[in-house]
């Protein structure tokens, strides 16, 4: 029980806070590039339909579904999540993709926003605004679904939230503080390491739903990812080579 606990909430504090800092480096770019009341107001227009989507997916959705059938769905929606990072990791790993690089992404926004002809005195930035709510848009809804995911599993929501509230209070931390993304974070390393952990929940949660009794119970979270770990790692020398 703790051995799940414990995993469910490391794994939703490193997939939300890698999805935050992406989020994180094109508001602050809008931010400093342009108007901080802008990024601030776009950001929270993102923030409120995230409120409204995690609303749906998470208490109305999950609790209407059988604990067997739940199970299936959230397994599923993991190894869809996990298997794409995993795949983007060995690929970065093996240097078959561009390392990923949240200050880069900054940094190419900050240009991007800076190319735009400035608005009116008194006129609100609407490019700035969409810009910033679009960026906060996209990665919040994969946080959405995969907190909402991880509170499927036998631990209920307390883990994922839990960790998901520390990603928060670090990375908004960092951007009140430092004001651009850090730049030695091992992103790539990271979000290979989540794609370990997300698979091997799909994996755990989907045999469940189907009834399968995994040996060592909630400790087969571990030999899941090891066995993952162990396989991606080959397929990178593979590919490097």
């Amino acid at each position: 029980m703790l051995t799940s606990w414990i995993l469910t909430a490391a794994g939703a504090a490193f997939a939300v806070a890698l999805e935050l800092f992406e989020a994180l480096a094109i508001v602050l770019a809008v931010g400093i590039s342009r108007r901080w009341s802008d990024a601030a107001l776009g950001a929270l227009g993102a923030i409120v339909i995230l409120a409204v989507v995690a609303l749906l997916v998470g208490p109305v959705l999950l609790a209407s579904l059988p604990l067997s059938v739940l199970r299936v769905v959230v397994g599923v929606a993991l190894l869809l999540f996990g298997l794409e990072w995993l795949r983007k990791g060995v690929l970065r790993l093996a240097g078959r993709r561009t390392r990923s690089d949240s200050l880069r992404e900054y940094l190419e926004e900050r240009e991007a926003m800076e190319a735009l002809p400035p608005p009116a005195p008194g006129q609100p930035d609407w490019p700035a605004r969409v810009v910033a709510g679009k960026g906060v848009l996209l990665e919040g809804l994969e946080v959405v679904l995969i907190v909402a995911a991880l509170s499927g599993g036998s631990q209920g929501a307390a883990p994922a939230l839990v960790g998901a509230a520390v990603a928060v209070v670090l990375v908004a931390a960092i951007g009140l503080v430092v004001h651009r993304p850090l730049a030695r974070v091992p992103e790539s390393h990271l979000k290979y390491a989540v794609g370990v952990m997300l698979s091997s929940f799909g994996v755990f949660f989907l045999a469940e739903g189907l009834k399968v009794d995994w040996p060592g119970g909630d400790a087969a979270l571990l030999y899941l990812a090891a066995a993952l770990l162990l396989v991606s790692q080959l397929h990178v020398r593979r590919l490097a080579t």
